[in-house]
């Protein structure tokens, strides 16, 4: 009951916040690198795990913190997001890498670089699939595989 009521107070806040009802008066500022943050937050806590029925953020591989956004120059940003896998020899690291991709690809509203990473010492093989999951060409081969395209359309499938 106590996660269901934070959940609610927590939805209620982003839905004020995005509204404009949550600083009454006060005139719309442009966005800051924290509330970009919260707002890659927003788009990848509810991926769906590969093979639990669980989202990324109810399994804790991705939390508030896991993401940081940094003002390149006016226009762009930096996005860099550090993903914890359920287990240090996790077999499906790299596909919840290229879910993260593939879903803020497609979603984040402003201009964006994005680098993926595993938190450092969570994996057995980090450093191999940091440089898989940020290589655009083997995000892209793999993205032509019928197969692999439709696991990462059902992750990144947004829940009713």
């Amino acid at each position: 009951m106590e996660r269901v009521s934070g959940l609610l107070s927590w939805t209620l806040s982003r839905v004020l916040w995005l509204s404009g009802f949550s600083e009454q008066g006060a005139a719309r500022q442009p966005r800051t690198m924290e509330e970009k943050a919260l707002e890659v937050y927003d788009l990848i806590r509810t991926i769906r795990d590969p093979e639990k029925p669980n989202t990324l953020e109810e399994l804790e591989v991705v939390t508030e913190s896991c993401v940081e956004v940094q003002e390149i120059n006016e226009e762009d940003c930096l996005v860099i997001i550090k993903f914890t896998p359920t287990a240090p020899h996790c077999s499906l690291a790299t596909l919840i890498g290229l879910c993260l991709r593939v879903k803020l690809q497609r979603c984040l509203p402003f201009k964006h670089k994005l680098e993926i990473y595993i938190s450092e010492g969570t994996h057995s093989t980090e450093e191999d699939i940091n440089k898989q999951i940020n290589d655009k060409e083997r995000v892209a081969a793999a993205m032509e595989n019928p197969n692999l395209r439709e696991i990462v359309e059902q992750c990144v499938l947004e829940p009713d």
